[in-house]
């Protein structure tokens, strides 16, 4: 595992600990869409503002890419992507993807190191919100499930194409068929989707059919010493993650690790990605954030 991609892999968790120019807030999705237009303009060098698609409601999935040639793939430099606010009530991710890309920017132009290299050799997607619509729903409840599902009240995470599933097939919404254009459109080799709901770093596989992929009551897949070194090394990076700290209704975690299948079995889960997880994962009413907010459940992953 090159450690330029491993690099990537942290970045959302050392943000929260950086200073940056960008106001350190929830932003309302008119706010994202001006500041990535904002970016992709003063920055036409290594910035590409593109939209895969649209929510049921018409809002644009927008993602910018990041790197030397940001219009289009290079051979030999590798394709990453970040998909945040996949659950449109799960909202800390989309702020720490602003802030990345306000990081790696404004690094760029400061001549930092670490910025450069990853900017040089590496094609960074960003995708800051999959469910603008469910965002839009959200309130500061935090027992309850407003927002989470799109418009049409699908849960995202729930309804994408399983491997494991067989020939059963499931009828795909439109920010799933923006996505799964997405994926065919780039060759990525490696992703991170951040959720709340749990301090964790979770990886694949998240469902299983009962065959040799159930080893001692995980699925695990066949680069499964490659996803535990990059969950290992995400929940050491991170404040408390590693001591298995959790939220108030979850569950401890052996170094801040699991399984997807282990913790609980997953079906339409947009698969593939080491998914990092966090306390904070509503909105609260002044838009100001906060370490941990709400109670948690089972079904917030």
């Amino acid at each position: 595992m090159s450690s330029l991609l491993l690099s990537l892999l942290l970045l959302p968790v050392l943000l929260l600990t950086l200073a940056s120019t960008l106001e350190f807030r929830y932003h309302s999705n008119r706010e994202v869409e001006q500041y990535l237009l904002q970016m992709n303009t003063s920055n036409p060098d290594i910035a590409h503002l593109y939209s895969i698609g649209q929510s049921v409601r018409g809002q644009q999935l927008w993602v910018l890419a990041l790197g030397l040639s940001p219009r289009r793939h290079t051979v030999g430099i590798p394709e990453f992507k970040y998909v945040a606010n996949m659950h449109g009530n799960e909202v800390l991710g989309r702020v720490l993807l602003l802030q990345l890309i306000d990081d790696l920017v404004g690094g760029y132009r400061r001549n930092e190191t670490w910025s450069q290299l990853l900017l040089n050799n590496t094609r960074i997607h960003i995708l800051p919100t999959m469910n603008p619509d469910g965002f839009d729903s959200s309130n500061t409840d935090c027992q309850y499930s407003v927002g989470r599902f799109n418009e049409n009240g699908v849960d995202l995470n729930r309804n994408f194409p399983d491997a494991f599933a067989g020939l059963k097939r499931q009828q795909q919404v439109d920010e799933e068929k923006a996505v799964i254009g997405w994926l065919r459109m780039e060759s990525f080799v490696l992703s991170a989707n951040l959720h709340g709901g749990a301090v964790v770093a979770s990886y694949p596989y998240d469902n299983s059919n009962g065959g040799s992929e159930q080893v001692g009551g995980a699925s695990v897949s066949p680069d499964d010493d490659v996803f535990i070194h990059l969950a290992k090394t995400y929940s050491h990076s991170h404040g408390s993650m590693h001591r298995g700290d959790v939220c108030a209704d979850s569950r401890p975690f052996l170094d801040g690790i699991t399984n997807g299948y282990q913790w609980y079995p997953l079906s339409g889960q947009h698969a593939g990605d080491t998914q990092c997880r966090f306390c904070s994962s509503h909105l609260p009413a002044d838009n100001a954030l906060v370490t941990k907010t709400c109670s948690t459940s089972r079904n917030h992953r």
